[in-house]
């Protein structure tokens, strides 16, 4: 659709697309590296176990994204460390990126990085709106061979790769980078609220 043919957006219109973007949030889907099928709130709640366990023995999260997941990946890690307290951290330093990608290519970037920085116990988080991104795809085989626990998040089709990479795959049934994007950013956030012991809110 061409960027000018809409000319307003109605109440209605925004109620369909917040409603919609809920229902999203409601039924992600949630696999295990078998392709089984896991409970949403039981994958959440042992990614957060995970999360916290991994901070106290003394390793790290590490959050892996390209664009907009990148963007995503930056913001919690970010926030898992100064509100949660979880040693975490991204890859997303220009400098390396640039340097890794001439160097190696560009499919090598966080590969390359999860590498050097990685060690076994390790969480490393994989943000992915397609699931097909190929630098993510090799962090993860990267971060699996370090021994690593990995989950995963993505969207766009059922059937990308990155959904049977994790120990828990996150999936957000939608085609649309923005209720994807936006669902992947609401599950690292809800994770990490109730990690600092914040209740669910009254509705």
């Amino acid at each position: 659709m061409a960027p000018d043919t809409i000319t307003t957006i109605g109440k209605d219109d925004l109620q369909k697309y917040f409603v919609t973007l809920s229902d999203l949030l409601c039924h992600v889907e949630v696999t295990s590296k078998a392709g089984e099928p896991v409970d949403y709130a039981g994958a959440a709640t042992a990614l957060m176990a995970a999360a916290r366990d991994t901070h106290a023995a003394g390793n790290k999260l590490i959050f892996v994204g390209n664009g907009g997941s990148a963007a995503i990946a930056s913001h919690m890690a970010t926030d898992y460390s100064k509100n949660g307290g979880i040693r975490a951290l991204a890859l997303n330093d220009a400098s390396m990126l640039t340097c890794l990608g001439n160097d190696l290519g560009y499919d090598r970037v966080f590969a390359k990085q999860v590498e050097l920085y990685a060690r076994a116990g390790d969480l490393v988080i994989a943000i992915s709106s397609s699931g097909r991104s190929a630098n993510i795809l090799n962090a993860v085989d990267a971060a699996i061979a370090a021994g690593c626990t990995v989950a995963t998040l993505s969207g766009f089709t059922p059937d990308n790769p990155l959904r049977r990479k994790g120990k828990w795959n996150f999936y957000v049934a939608s085609d649309r980078y923005g209720f994807v994007e936006i669902g992947h950013l609401t599950i690292c956030h809800a994770v990490l609220d109730f990690l600092c012991g914040l209740p669910a809110p009254a509705r």
